[in-house]
């Protein structure tokens, strides 16, 4: 063999060996790639809702960002503990979650038992929106105001259509209740929309909502508006009062939507993600059509979002141990 002429396969034995040394195996090259299929979002909770709502406007464009199919599939189920649990076991490197990320919060300290741990099995990718709570009734309700259906509330029987047993609406309306002295009985739904369209149809007589999910309805006569739950008035409704103006002294509350990945997934894999998903979120286009729904482009990073999770977790679980609730 001339003394010039290498092995093809000592070529190859030692650009491996220079790329690990490197710290680019090739598997760090495929890497790169991702994602190199589609990408899945899970909703836990059923078509309608502010996540579904969401999660429907920006599929399409973290698609075109991406280079790559987007699907999004609703896996609603005990208060979205079954869509989360789902995605914290996913190892497939391609399932991500969009959730009222407060909601999720709120289950620890809610459920004697859950099959995952939110802060450990679920990282945070990105804080995309808020919208306030709207509280809402049925167009016949002769109240006008939280006041009057404070006083209603004591001498008729009211159900108040519940999004989910132990969700961020539920516990905002126990939260009502105990500041006001209201009394009504909640009816379980296993999602907003349901529980939208019983209080149209009548069947119950009050609702907690997100603001984006209730306020066509609001605006097409079908429901009336008793109070927003933010600390100041909404500009789409700025006659409409804030439930603290109306004594519910110091209450404020909402949905937060916000992407979750599984803790497994690589950090290159959620920076990229995050990156996306602010840049689209924050597009002129998006902001303005969420804000017409009365929904608030609120953005944070993975670490931002991670600590909001956590504080949350610590607030919900207050509300929780006052109210004596738990569920299996």
């Amino acid at each position: 063999m001339p003394q010039n002429k290498i092995p093809r396969r000592a070529v190859l034995t030692v650009a491996v060996a220079a790329a690990a040394m490197a710290g680019f195996a090739p598997s760090a090259f495929a890497q790169d790639k991702w994602p190199s299929k589609p990408l899945k979002i899970i909703v836990p909770y059923t078509p309608g809702g502010s996540s579904d709502i969401i999660a429907r406007i920006l599929s399409p464009l973290l698609s075109e960002q991406l280079k790559q199919t987007v699907i999004v599939e609703n896996k609603p189920g005990a208060s979205g503990n079954m869509g989360a649990d789902q995605t914290a076991k996913a190892n497939d490197g391609y399932t991500i979650m969009l959730c009222d990320v407060s909601a999720l919060a709120i289950s620890p300290s809610l459920y004697t038992k859950l099959a995952f741990d939110p802060s450990k099995d679920l990282k945070g990718v990105a804080m995309l929106a808020y919208s306030p709570h709207m509280l809402v009734v049925h167009p016949s309700v002769p109240a006008n105001n939280l006041k009057e259906l404070v006083e209603l509330s004591k001498k008729s029987k009211i159900d108040f259509a519940v999004t989910a047993m132990g969700s961020a609406p539920h516990l905002a309306g126990f939260q009502v209740a105990s500041l006001t002295g209201a009394k009504w009985e909640y009816i379980p739904y296993k999602g907003g929309s349901q529980a939208v369209t019983d209080t149209i149809a009548g069947q119950t007589q009050v609702l907690m909502n997100g603001m984006l999910a209730t306020l066509p309805f609001v605006q097409q006569g079908k429901l009336k508006v008793i109070g927003v739950s933010k600390a100041t008035r909404v500009p789409l409704l700025p006659n409409v009062p804030t439930l603290a103006e109306q004594g519910a002294t110091g209450f404020e509350s909402g949905t937060w939507q916000g992407i979750l990945a599984p803790a497994n997934m690589p950090k290159a894999h959620i920076d990229k993600l995050s990156a996306a998903l602010i840049t689209i979120i924050r597009s002129p286009d998006v902001r303005a059509r969420l804000a017409a729904q009365g929904a608030e482009v609120s953005t944070m990073n993975p670490a931002e979002m991670d600590a909001f999770f956590n504080a949350e977790r610590k607030k919900w679980a207050a509300v929780v141990s006052k109210s004596g609730l738990k569920l299996d």
